[in-house]
């Protein structure tokens, strides 16, 4: 609920109006104050090795120390700006970067923004205006929200991903990843096998004819275009003709990361279609097995490794051979070659090649329901192929409804056993996954069975199963049956001792092999939009793509006479994109000198997906001002090596990436290919991008209804509480239902930070956030709990400067014993609960010790210094005004954190909690060695205690020594 909050005077009155009170207007003075001294100071600067930039003293690091580099997930510049759910990620990086730093770690903050992308297109498209100038002002009013939180970024290290200067380097990445081929044999750095190599390698590989060419040609009779074709082809970064996920709402293509389960675009929920199409891709699958392997090797959630298991797919089984009737061959993958002699028939993807050519004639044997009613196999494939084209990949797929498909009346030999086997053609199986066609065991396979069922296909079971087993497919583990030729018998085995002797067999009579097979498709890299990284290539005479040399740099984006991919009817499949690139004809066609003389080329007129900045943005933030690399060696090993991190493992990376678990593949994925490809080529030094991942929860909010339905503005509705104790909600007279979900402006419940910032203060809205609960769970926000952070920081307040005259009211006194023991258990506490990213239970325990700091007459120095330090990584900018306050000319960023002294953790006494029928009654300090016996007799004769029993009789004590004393009467 949003209504407006007001704060409440928990100052005690004294005969002096207080003018000296931490009020919401204090704390703004004191935060914009503040502010500005940072900026002024370069408190935050972080000092790179000499070479780079220094911190704001001029200094720079020791290249031995230890550093720590924490970093938030790329924002993207909304033009709604931020709601109070944005910020939670922010304020816990910026707390654990201060308690890092004032730990003695030499941290690295830096925040960018990831400007690309399809918001600010769409709002060129409607208003005209050019996406950069929106995009600019966006960024702008996202800093000013985001300073005015106080964060502890260095401001150096700031960019966009739409900068001329950062677009020259994603444009270098991608001609290395284009100028980069993968060798299965070559060693790594890191003493793995496997491995990106220039392309130039090869090609001298291939002139020395110590490479043989895939298709056996010699190199040397190859005219210039073929040897580009042929190089082109093993490069890291293709253009190729493949099946392509065709969004015509979009007016693009999509990655498969981009597509939902539903087969729909995940923005703007458009239906996705498989086309044949001319694209970009990245050969990630080439690096399939390290980017799963490699999981091991962070610390990660294993919610997002799973997630990234699952989506590469790795699977072991056999590639088998059936041979076609008339010459052909079909090669499937299987992950049960034990199944085999139950295979009664194949069916292959409509847009698989076989199906170029068809028998003019049904074979004989052939059944009326497998022809779907046409008169010959041609006009069967043709009529199919045409339906399955209108749909999209998830609705072929779909489980639910009846199978459609059609013989193609092709005939397969089974190599087990000699049988006839019908190939079908159904829309359920997709030439982008595996090798586009499969052997259908319905006795086995759920899927099959109903395909089985509707087409009249026998069903041969080959795994037992007991009496009385209803009919459909087995799917478990059996013993095997039904299962032997003359040379081979599996009946008897076990599905594992099965897979592995059929495997075995198929691989002796060069039948087949044991393969592993992904699910992850090589990345899908051209996008038909405007806004984007243009493509550094060109296109010569033969159409095959060409890199501009590296001082070509950047490609920038031209001027174009409108923004908008033509876009279509959703459902029009058979559409293509248009790029918007392409209406600039000056631009597009080009007469350029690339070592030939001046020629004439053709630009591509795709532009890279949004993903391609915010692949590599946290190395530009180590060495953002270098003109002459991507980064600097030596900076990336101080800041990424495993050497010098202070907290990563073996394979290097960022010490600390907050973020989504939204991104756990997209982003993630490709960022950990891109880096793995850099690392090969000895741009990077250790093997991955990020060690430890931390995925925060998200603020919800509730949202209310009218009786239409209709969301009404959360800000109006107040809350009623009728005579029987029932709640109802109402806005201006009229009761609303209440509901909880998202933030956002359609549901008219956002809560803006500058309305938490003049309402409270920027310190009182980072303590809130950070004391609502644990930071990977989502919470509920509301603002009338921000009161009891704000309160918290009053207290604080009042303990060292008095409200009336401003004064320090602390005392140079040496604390009590009782004091000591309290302010070192919340030292040790609270330095555990920040090392752990805790600080809502960090809160608590300063809550703690300050409430037993209001308690005394005077506070200590000693304590209160001590609980200033401790709350700085929170409320860093009240915690500065006190520290100033308190005589301290210098910024506590850098002082030291507290440290506890052993001593006084060692505790004396316990509290024993003494219950009289379940209710406490009474509380006694005991020694911890107290027995059964001795802590009785305390309790009974405890005068609260006695009071209460008033001479009735004890019938039973229950006794937990030295914390319980339950009492029975």
């Amino acid at each position: 609920m949003t209504e407006n909050p007001t704060t409440p005077d928990v100052t005690a009155r004294t005969s002096a109006e207080p003018t000296f009170r931490y009020t919401p207007a204090l704390a703004q003075e004191i935060e914009l104050r503040w502010q500005d001294r940072w900026a002024a100071r370069g408190t935050f600067f972080a000092a790179d090795p000499v070479g780079g930039l220094p911190d704001g003293d001029g200094n720079f690091a020791d290249p031995s120390s230890s550093s720590f580099f924490v970093m938030d997930m790329f924002p993207y510049p909304s033009g709604a700006g931020l709601h109070v759910g944005h910020p939670l990620g922010y304020i816990a990086t910026d707390v654990t970067a201060r308690f890092r730093r004032m730990c003695g770690d030499n941290v690295l903050h830096a925040l960018g923004f990831d400007a690309f992308g399809l918001p600010a297109e769409q709002y060129a498209v409607q208003t005209g205006q050019h996406p950069r100038v929106t995009t600019e002002a966006n960024i702008a009013n996202m800093q000013r929200q985001l300073r005015r939180l106080g964060l502890a970024h260095d401001p150096r290290r700031s960019f966009a991903t739409t900068d001329s200067d950062y677009v020259r380097w994603t444009q270098w990445i991608f001609l290395q990843i284009f100028d980069s081929w993968y060798d299965a044999d070559a060693v790594r750095p890191d003493g793995g096998t496997g491995r990106a190599r220039p392309i130039a390698e090869l090609e001298a590989e291939y002139a020395a004819g110590t490479r043989a060419l895939p298709d056996g040609r010699a190199w040397a009779d190859l005219s210039a275009s073929e040897r580009r074709a042929a190089l082109n082809d093993q490069r890291l970064a293709y253009v190729s003709d493949s099946p392509v996920n065709w969004c015509p709402g979009l007016g693009t293509v999509l990655a498969n990361e981009e597509v939902t389960a539903d087969g729909r675009s995940e923005r703007g929920n458009f239906p996705v279609f498989q086309r044949n199409l001319r694209q970009w891709n990245m050969r990630i699958t080439a690096y399939s097995d390290r980017l799963a392997d490699d999981l091991d090797l962070i610390d990660w959630p294993e919610k997002v490794r799973s997630m990234q298991r699952n989506w590469i797919g790795r699977s072991h089984g056999a590639k088998v051979r059936f041979a076609i009737e008339g010459g052909q061959e079909v090669e499937v993958f299987t992950t049960r070659p034990d199944t085999l002699f139950g295979a009664t028939f194949m069916v292959v993807a409509p847009e698989h090649p076989l199906l170029d050519e068809v028998p003019a004639e049904w074979p004989d044997g052939t059944r009326d329901t497998w022809t779907g009613g046409h008169a010959s196999p041609v006009e069967a494939v043709a009529a199919y192929r045409a339906e399955s084209a209108a749909k999209t990949a998830v609705e072929r797929q779909a489980d639910a409804g009846r199978k459609t498909g059609v013989f193609t009346g092709h005939l397969a030999v089974n190599p087990v056993n000699g049988a006839l086997l019908p190939v079908f053609t159904a829309d359920y199986v997709l030439m982008g996954y595996g090798t586009g066609a499969i052997m259908a065991v319905p006795g086995g396979d759920e899927r099959d069975y109903a395909f089985a069922q509707a087409f009249d296909v026998p069903v041969i079971y080959t795994v037992d199963a007991p009496e009385g087993t209803p009919d459909g497919a087995r799917t478990g583990d059996g013993a095997i049956i039904n299962s032997s030729n003359d040379t081979i018998s599996l009946d008897g085995l076990s599905v594992p001792e099965a897979k592995a002797a059929m495997t075995a067999w198929l691989v002796e009579r060069g039948l087949g092999e044991a393969t592993t097979t992904y699910r992850l498709r090589d990345w899908l890299f051209s996008r038909q939009r405007y806004w984007g990284e243009p493509f550094p290539v060109v296109y010569g005479d033969d159409d095959q793509p060409i890199a501009l040399p590296v001082s070509m740099l950047p490609v920038d984006l031209p001027e174009v006479p409108d923004y908008a991919p033509r876009t279509y009817a959703a459902d029009d499949a058979a559409s293509s994109p248009e790029p918007p690139l392409g209406r600039n004809e000056d631009w597009v066609n080009v007469t350029l000198d690339l070592g030939e003389g001046p020629r004439q080329y053709r630009r591509d007129t795709n532009t890279m997906p949004n993903w391609a900045g915010s692949c590599w943005y946290y190395l530009r933030y180590l060495d953002p001002t270098n003109a002459d690399a991507m980064v600097s060696a030596e900076l990336e090993r101080y800041w990424l090596g495993p050497e010098h991190n202070a907290t990563a493992g073996e394979a290097g990376g960022v010490d600390l990436y907050v973020g989504g678990v939204e991104h756990a593949v997209l982003h993630l994925l490709y960022a950990r290919f891109w880096h793995k490809v850099l690392f090969d080529l000895g741009h990077v030094s250790g093997a991955e991008p990020f060690h430890k991942l931390f995925n925060q929860g998200y603020i919800q909010a509730y949202a209310y209804t009218d009786e239409r339905g209709a969301y009404v503005d959360a800000s109006t509705v107040t809350e009623e509480t009728g005579p029987d104790g029932t709640v109802r909600y109402v806005a201006n007279g009229v009761e609303v239902q209440r509901e909880y979900g998202k933030m956002g402006k359609s549901l008219k419940n956002v809560v803006t930070p500058d309305e938490m910032y003049e309402a409270y203060g920027a310190d009182t809205f980072r303590v809130y956030e950070m004391a609502m609960g644990p930071l990977d769970l989502s919470r509920p926000w509301n603002t009338r709990d921000v009161v009891g952070s704000q309160r918290f920081l009053q207290r604080l307040w009042r303990n060292v400067v008095d409200e009336t005259t401003g004064q320090v009211t602390v005392t140079d006194d040496a604390p009590s014993e009782e004091t000591l023991r309290a302010l070192h258990r919340a030292i040790a506490d609270v330095r555990a609960e920040m090392e752990g990213m805790r600080p809502n239970t960090a809160i608590a325990k300063l809550i703690t010790l300050n409430n037993h700091l209001t308690s005394l007459d005077r506070v200590p120095r000693a304590a209160a210094e001590a609980i200033v330090l401790m709350v700085a990584p929170l409320a860093p900018h009240v915690a500065e005004e006190l520290w100033e306050r308190l005589g301290h000319e210098r910024s506590l960023a850098h002082e030291p954190f507290p440290t506890a002294d052993e001593a006084y953790l060692v505790e004396e006494t316990v509290t024993c909690v003494v219950q009289v029928q379940g209710k406490v009654r009474a509380r006694l300090e005991v020694p911890p060695t107290i027995s059964d016996t001795d802590l009785e007799a305390a309790a009974l004769a405890d005068p609260a205690v006695v009071r209460f029993l008033d001479g009735r009789e004890v019938r039973k004590a229950v006794v937990r020594a030295p914390k319980l004393v339950n009492l029975v009467v």
